[in-house]
């Protein structure tokens, strides 16, 4: 009886090991099928894919999607022609850059030229090609090169003191795009008419200046003259836009060369929470801007003294080339005296994302480099405001003022009361001898409505707000009543402001804790009256800068009165 008791009882503890087995071979089976199929999706995926997938903050620093494909191919057989490309470009490259090299010369030389340029005998490197697709008629290619050059560059330097002095440009590092246009497309071989060459992006440029038998250091600022002139000088003859054509074809190809397109008007108004570069005190703030980084198209602002919170509320004006790819570049220094300034921080705005005729008012975060796509450091912010106005706008306005008259692109817009208008800018010349300017005066309306969740400044967890208004320009000041015990008083509180020049002033809000033996500060709204000219009437809710927390409600209204002033 135990033994068939035995029997049964292992046979069905067998059974079910095998029918357990057959179930995790199965389970197992499925789950080999389906990693199998995930990795066949991944295997398919795309670089768009992995970032919808993977937002770019989570990738470590060293993870770059290329678009770029490799071009063992090319440098092989650049290296069996580089001598004679070197012969060929060596003199193409000298007769082209020394002309520029003696616009940007130094005011301590009298003379700056080349008297032996080679490019060496080390033919750089293309890493990489991609496609840029801009239009139908024509095939544009970056192509991202690195060369470690051992070329043999000579500069017969000559001072106003009757000193020659050979210097040697050695140990050049370069690392950049170059960009190829082919256009237009034809029906005749090549089926290109022309090709158009340019430096894209500079990536790195180094090298090592060197006097031929002396020492650099025996005219002191030499070695930063000569270096900032090949800097500009580079600049200006072949960085993007500016372009160098050539011909395949007969043809006119004038539509390929550097034209200006528009204007870009900026407004820089302020900057905010600025890093503090001094041991001693605040730093002292200025701004530089620039589309093109030439001594000559280069802005720099006034310097706000201790501060880092600067309002600057000044205006610039830069010509375009190329609305697609150029981008202004705002970099904020701290004045150091005598001392070279110290950087604070940089910042830009592509001009692709401007809509052309309309105001674009932007905050920016400063960081330590414009190639650093990461940086996670705060270093403060800049507020702008822009306007892009392309040459020939075809809308609604028509610049009612005559040839005499100076103003920005900025100014006639707000003028024409928007931004639909038209206007030509490119054949507009202003008088040298008498320029009338227009000035935008008017009544500013502000109400003061009310305030909400503000900052916690008294013991007992309430205060007393109130609110001042000041004019920055004509120092006009007006206060809002006392609200005792509330973080989100009511006021509902009109005040009037006659504006002289409504383009050029600023209208500071500060919100004040009222108490019996003073006042705590609690925070400011900073407005320009940009939007208020041109919308007539807005309504709109304002964070408070410089607090935790805090919002202001207001109504702005504008009743024109616009003037004329001979100048």
């Amino acid at each position: 009886m135990g033994f068939l008791v035995g029997l049964v009882f292992g046979l069905l503890v067998g059974v079910a090991i095998i029918v357990l087995f057959v179930r995790s071979e199965n389970s197992r089976s499925k789950l080999r099928t389906k990693l199998a199929t995930t990795v066949a999706a991944f295997a398919r995926m795309t670089v768009d894919d992995s970032r919808k997938i993977l937002p770019a903050e989570f990738y470590p620093s060293w993870v770059v999607f290329s678009q770029s494909q490799k071009l063992t191919w090319l440098n092989q057989h650049l290296t069996k022609i580089w001598p004679y490309v070197n012969e060929a470009a060596s003199d193409l490259i000298k007769a082209s850059v020394e002309p520029v090299l003696e616009q940007y010369r130094p005011v301590l030389l009298s003379s700056l030229k080349f008297s032996k340029f080679t490019l060496g005998t080390v033919a750089p490197q293309f890493t990489g090609v991609r496609i840029v697709e801009d239009g139908a008629d024509s095939i544009t290619m970056e192509l991202e090169m690195q060369w470690d050059a051992n070329s043999n560059i000579l500069l017969a330097i000559k001072t106003y003191l009757g000193v020659s002095l050979p210097v040697q440009v050695k140990d050049i590092g370069f690392t950049g795009v170059f960009r190829l246009i082919f256009k237009p497309l034809v029906n005749e071989f090549p089926c290109f008419g022309a090709v158009c060459y340019s430096l894209r992006k500079k990536k790195k440029l180094d090298f090592t200046l060197k006097v031929i038998g002396g020492d650099m250091s025996t005219v002191p600022g030499l070695a930063d003259a000569i270096e900032s002139t090949i800097h500009d000088a580079i600049e200006d003859s072949i960085m993007w836009p500016v372009r160098k054509i050539i011909p395949i074809l007969p043809g006119d190809y004038s539509d390929l060369e550097l034209k200006p397109v528009g204007m870009l008007e900026v407004k820089l108004i302020q900057a905010r929470e600025l890093t503090n570069k001094d041991i001693i005190g605040k730093s002292d703030p200025y701004a530089v801007l620039y589309v093109r980084p030439l001594p000559a198209r280069t802005k720099k602002s006034k310097t706000i003294n201790n501060q880092l919170n600067p309002i600057w509320n000044e205006h610039f004006e830069f010509v375009i080339e190329d609305a697609t790819t150029q981008h202004l570049v705002v970099r904020v220094y701290d004045d150091e005296g005598v001392q070279a300034s110290e950087l604070i921080g940089c910042a830009q705005v592509l001009l692709s994302e401007l809509e052309p005729g309309k105001v674009k008012d932007v905050w920016l975060n400063l960081v330590k480099d414009l190639e650093i796509q990461r940086d996670s450091k705060y270093r403060g912010q800049v507020h702008l405001e822009l306007l892009y106005c392309p040459f020939g706008m075809e809308n609604s306005f028509k610049n009612p003022f005559s040839s005499d008259i100076s103003m920005t692109s900025l100014e006639r817009v707000l003028k024409n009361g928007g931004a639909n208008g038209t206007y030509d800018i490119e054949n507009e010349k202003a008088d040298t001898h008498k320029k009338r300017e227009a000035i935008i005066r008017g009544v500013l309306s502000v109400t003061v409505i009310s305030a909400e969740d503000l900052p916690i400044v008294d013991l007992m967890g309430k205060a007393d707000p109130y609110a001042v208004l000041t004019m920055k320009k004509s120092e006009a000041r007006n206060r809002t009543r006392v609200v005792n015990d509330s973080l989100n008083p009511v006021w509902n509180q009109t005040f009037d402001f006659v504006v002289e020049d409504g383009l050029h002033d600023m209208l500071i809000l500060e919100v004040w804790d009222h108490d019996t033996f003073g006042k705590d500060y609690m925070g400011r709204c900073i407005l320009t009256l940009t939007r208020v000219i041109l919308e007539g009437e807005y309504t709109d809710c304002l964070p408070l800068e410089g607090a935790k927390s805090g919002k202001l409600n207001l109504n702005l209204k504008w009743m024109p009165q616009p003037i004329f002033r001979d100048s």
